[in-house]
């Protein structure tokens, strides 16, 4: 097969992995910066040019696509489902689980344990917001966030009441939600491929940091998850239409609760601390899926 990587940077562990991968198997593997991508749109025969090259012949794409080109980046790869190309992960899966708001209403819908989470938009609503969500400790995220960045808590009400207020001020929109208190600073990291949690890992916050994101300096473990714990991940990767996807659960007093659904997961973390070949099981689930325009959501934005 011929497949492409839409990646901005072939250095990055989790394209190299992806490309060995695709190798050892004797496929053709192109990394595409979906930045340096244009496109002619037409009903017929669209096109996808690359560095003055038409880009043509794939069989599958894998999108790599950072929170930063979003926008970008998802148009190119629905430009590719438009030629034919069987896409890894969808335009529209991606799409829905990067906005955090629609992400947890769609989970939700579906009765995914998560943590109890409010959205307002005026700021006379801020004190009774608060009360929604409950207790003096909540987590404020921006909508925009990833790896950790954007999420502040707030350990009293009125820190919460001034942290909503900044944010406010920067015309930002936030998500506040209610403390886990029992997680004690530790996740889950439950890494799906097509029906199945392929590997897990426990990720545990630095001292006095309550973010388990390895990037900020998180400690990870290989960890053995419960059957609920599974069928809550493979569950919320499937809502979101997601065939690879990284679920990142609480561990609640009253179940797990799902905090985020990532359709780039990295495969550094997750390989090094299982010791699992994630980017030969994404590459074998491929093997196996890959049809001319098989796309599930086609047609749905």
């Amino acid at each position: 097969m011929k497949i492409g990587i839409l990646s901005r940077n072939a250095k990055l562990y989790s394209t190299r992995r992806l490309i060995e991968a695709g190798r050892e198997r004797d496929h053709e593997v192109h990394v595409i910066d979906p930045l340096r991508c244009y496109m002619k749109i037409v009903s017929h025969k669209p096109e996808i040019h690359y560095r003055g090259q038409v880009l043509e012949g794939f069989d599958a794409i894998i999108p790599r696509i950072g929170a930063s080109v979003t926008f970008y980046g998802t148009a190119v790869l629905r430009q590719f489902e438009m030629m034919g190309v069987y896409p890894l992960n969808e335009s529209v899966a991606i799409t829905r689980s990067r906005d955090k708001l629609r992400a947890h209403q769609l989970l939700a819908r579906r009765g995914i344990g998560m943590p109890v989470t409010g959205f307002a938009h005026s700021p006379d609503d801020t004190s009774d917001l608060l009360d929604l969500v409950g207790g003096d400790k909540t987590v404020i995220k921006l909508l925009e966030g990833t790896q950790g960045v954007g999420v502040v808590l707030a350990e009293t009400r009125k820190a919460g009441e001034s942290v909503i207020e900044a944010f406010r001020g920067l015309k930002a929109y936030f998500l506040v939600q209610e403390f886990i208190e029992e997680a004690k600073g530790a996740d889950l990291r439950c890494f799906i491929v097509g029906d199945k949690v392929v590997a897990a890992m426990r990720r545990q916050a630095r001292e006095g940091e309550f973010r388990s994101n390895i990037h900020r300096g998180g400690q990870a473990e290989k960890v053995r998850i419960t059957p609920e714990e599974r069928s809550t991940a493979t569950r919320a990767a499937r809502i979101m239409g997601l065939n690879v996807a990284g679920v990142d659960i609480l561990r609640s007093n009253h179940g797990p609760v799902v905090m985020e659904v990532n359709s780039s997961p990295g495969l550094e973390g997750i390989e090094s601390v299982t010791g699992r070949d994630v980017a030969g099981m994404i590459i074998g689930f491929i093997e196996k899926n890959q049809r001319a325009g098989r796309t599930k959501t086609r047609g749905q934005g």
